[in-house]
């Protein structure tokens, strides 16, 4: 696959990952997280603020792969 075409998915593939991420932490923070001590509502809401940095980066790691030589270009 040629890298232009890895950018365009990847790019469609973040905006919908930071979205259904955004959503999915505000529905766990309202739902389960408002009940723990603060403590643990600090380390949850900082978990839930910076863990989707993991798939993101193995998402722009594949971006970022050079083409294959051996593919041909149309």
């Amino acid at each position: 696959m040629p890298q232009r075409l890895r950018k365009l998915m990847g790019t469609v593939l973040l905006l919908i990952l930071v979205v259904v991420w955004a959503l999915g932490a505000m529905a766990v923070a309202q739902g389960r997280v408002t009940d723990l001590p603060w403590g643990l509502q600090t380390i949850s809401y900082i978990l839930l603020g910076t863990l989707w940095v993991i798939p993101a980066g193995l998402l722009i790691r594949w971006m970022e792969r050079p083409d294959d030589r051996n593919s041909t270009k149309t």
